[in-house]
């Protein structure tokens, strides 16, 4: 479950990612030690996260997603391990996704010589629902926005009669996992850094613009209850009783989460047009998933840059 053990096995295994990584021009063989290791600890680290995502978050799509990511870490360290080397260009974009992510999830607010250091997480958060604020005000809706239980100015106010709704812009409705991701992606891979940043500034303010618009969408449809659909069907299939969490359930366990995925398929296709060296990440993933080499390159028509 997360928490602060949960944290630190994170960071262990993003430590142990990065030192493989460093390494890997030096001492081969450690760097291969180490990577497997890491590959193992991330197993490790998916598992513990499935009953969270599964059962206190209900969202089905992350349960799967973490389900499965137990065995397909294990099978990646398996074929790093026998001697695939080019998963240790995956290995590096992972160690970056989780130096890029894990500050925000894990560092608190401290005082550091009388000065008042707020939570990275906190500062994010509260961007991300001043401008889903904005969006929401701009589409004539007015909720009052209070704090979080955490202390955060990051939480939507609306009343269904005397029925108080909140909506709250938690870390993971800003879009720093999927930035993170394909900053991680592109840092992994070598490229001359002028493509790099080319590709960055296609991917960063797409998922960013569109989270905007998810979370906008999300706090109305929950805000104002437009999606009180199947309330009995849905109650069952998320395992709740509280039926005024059916808009949510719909807005954004089913419609927002599958379309994400629609949508980061469509954003992993221009990033590679500008950085074609991506396409030995893809591959190995599909390499994972069907067992067969795939040749994207050819496929796709693509031909890298000199520059």
């Amino acid at each position: 479950m997360p928490g602060l053990l949960s944290d630190a096995l994170a960071w262990l295994v993003i430590l142990t990612f990065a030192v493989g990584a460093l390494s890997a021009d030096r001492n081969e063989r450690f760097a291969r030690y180490a990577t497997v290791a890491a590959w193992v600890g991330f197993a490790v680290f998916w598992l513990q996260l499935v009953p969270h995502f599964a059962f206190v978050h209900k969202s089905y799509v992350e349960g799967i997603l973490s389900l499965v990511a137990v065995p397909a870490s294990l099978y990646t360290g398996y074929l790093l391990w026998g001697g695939r080397d080019s998963l240790f260009v995956l290995s590096r974009a992972v160690a970056a996704m989780g130096i890029i992510y894990l500050p925000f999830e894990t560092i608190p607010a401290f005082t550091l010589l009388g000065v008042a250091v707020p939570a990275p997480r906190g500062v994010l958060m509260e961007i991300v629902a001043g401008q889903t604020a904005f969006l929401v005000n701009a589409l004539g809706y007015h909720p009052e926005m209070i704090l979080s239980d955490e202390g955060f100015h990051n939480t939507f106010l609306f009343f269904d009669g005397d029925h108080r709704l909140t909506v709250e812009v938690v870390l993971a409705c800003t879009g720093l996992g999927s930035i993170a991701i394909f900053a991680g992606l592109i840092a992994a891979v070598k490229a001359p850094l002028r493509r790099k940043l080319r590709a960055m500034a296609i991917a960063v303010p797409i998922i960013y613009a569109l989270n905007l618009l998810r979370t906008t969408f999300i706090t109305i449809a929950f805000g104002k209850q437009y999606m009180q659909w199947f309330v009995d069907e849905i109650l069952l299939l998320f395992g709740s009783s509280d039926p005024y969490m059916v808009s949510f359930f719909i807005s954004d366990r089913i419609i927002s989460q599958l379309l994400a995925v629609v949508v980061l398929i469509g954003i992993t296709y221009l990033v590679v047009r500008e950085l074609p060296e991506l396409v030995t990440i893809i591959e190995d993933v599909l390499f994972l998933v069907t067992g067969d080499e795939y040749d994207l390159e050819s496929e796709l028509g693509l031909e890298r840059p000199r520059a």
